[in-house]
C-alpha cells in the first residue's frame, strides 16, 4: 500500500529535477535574490549559514533569513551537491553564463576550495550529471549519475570514479561509519561492503531523502509526510510534519536540521520548526 505513494514521491522528485529548465534565470537587477528549485542544502563550513544548491547556482542563507548569491556569480544548475570538510563538490548542467570549460551538456564533477567563490572541473566533464552525490565521514565520495543506476565511488576527492558494484535506483544515499544507506522504493537499504551489495533495514520508515547526524544516526523524509529521526537502538521517531514534498534536507549543526518543503526553507530543532526563508 506504500508503494504507490513512494512512486508518487519519486515522480515529484523527477519533476523537480527535470522541471528546472522552465525556471527563470537570476536577473541581478530584479531585486533581492530568490531561492527557487532547490536540489540540495548543507551547512556553510565557515559558520551558521546554509548553502542552498539551486537551478540558478548556490546561494547563502543566514539564520536571520537573508539570502545572497549566487556565490561567485556562478549560475550553473547544481543538481548534485555535497560538502566534504571544507570542500564543495557539485554536478549538474551549465547555466547561460557558466564558463564553457565547465562542460556541456553535463558538468561532471566541479570542485570549490573557497566555498563557491571559484570552481574547477575535475572529472567526467561534459559527460555525467550526478543527481545523487554525497560524501562519507572519511571524505570518500559516492554518486549516482543520470546515465545509469550504478553506484559510483571516488576515493581521491572526485578525480577518478569507479563502480562500487551495486546498481541501485536510489532517490538518495548517505554514507556513515556504519555503512552506506540508500532510499529505495522498496524501503531503506544499507551496504556494509562499500556499495558492492545492499540489504533492507528492518522496521525503517519508507524514505526518499536522507542525511546522517554526526553520531551516525539517520534522518529522513518519509512518504508519510513526516521527518523521521533514527535512535541509537535502531527505532525511529517523527521529528516534524512536512508540508508537501521535501525537496532537500540536511543536518546542519548540533541539533539542527534544515528541510526544504512547501513552507520554504525550514530549520527544525528540538524546540520546534522555524521558517527561515518562506516559499514564494
Amino acid at each position: 500500500m506504500k508503494r504507490t505513494l513512494f512512486v508518487a514521491s519519486v515522480t515529484v522528485l523527477a519533476l523537480v529535477a527535470t522541471g528546472c529548465t522552465t525556471a527563470t534565470d537570476v536577473d541581478p537587477g530584479a531585486g533581492p535574490p530568490r531561492i527557487d528549485h532547490v536540489h540540495g542544502i548543507a551547512a556553510d563550513p565557515r559558520g551558521d549559514d546554509l548553502l542552498v544548491a539551486t537551478h540558478n547556482g548556490i546561494f547563502t542563507l543566514t539564520r536571520e533569513g537573508e539570502v545572497s548569491g549566487p556565490i561567485g556569480g556562478y549560475d550553473f544548475d547544481a543538481m548534485g551537491f555535497t560538502v566534504a570538510d571544507k570542500t564543495l563538490f557539485a554536478s549538474g548542467h551549465p547555466g547561460p553564463e557558466t564558463p564553457t570549460e565547465f562542460g556541456s551538456p553535463n558538468l561532471g564533477i566541479l570542485r570549490s576550495d573557497d566555498v563557491g567563490a571559484s570552481w574547477s572541473p575535475i572529472a567526467l566533464t561534459g559527460t555525467e550529471d550526478f543527481h545523487v552525490l554525497t560524501a562519507g565521514p572519511d571524505g570518500t565520495l559516492y554518486g549516482i549519475g543520470s546515465s545509469s543506476t550504478d553506484l559510483l565511488v571516488s576515493t581521491d576527492e572526485g578525480v577518478t570514479w569507479a563502480r562500487a558494484g551495486a546498481s541501485i535506483p536510489a532517490a538518495d544515499i548517505v554514507a556513515t561509519d556504519n555503512g552506506i544507506y540508500a532510499a529505495l522504493e522498496q524501503g531503506l537499504h544499507v551496504s556494509i561492503d562499500g556499495g558492492a551489495s545492499f540489504t533492507p533495514v528492518t522496521d525503517a520508515p519508507v524514505l526518499y531523502s536522507l542525511d546522517a547526524r554526526p553520531d551516525g544516526t539517520l534522518i529522513g523524509a518519509g512518504i508519510d509526510s513526516e521527518l523521521w529521526g533514527q535512535n541509537h537502538d535502531g527505532t525511529w521517531e517523527p521529528l516534524d510534519s512536512l508540508v508537501g514534498f521535501a525537496q532537500a534536507l540536511a543536518v546542519v549543526g548540533d541539533g539542527r536540521i534544515a528541510v526544504v518543503d512547501d513552507r520554504g526553507i525550514v530549520e527544525v530543532t528540538a524546540d520546534g520548526s522555524t521558517v527561515l526563508s518562506p516559499a514564494k
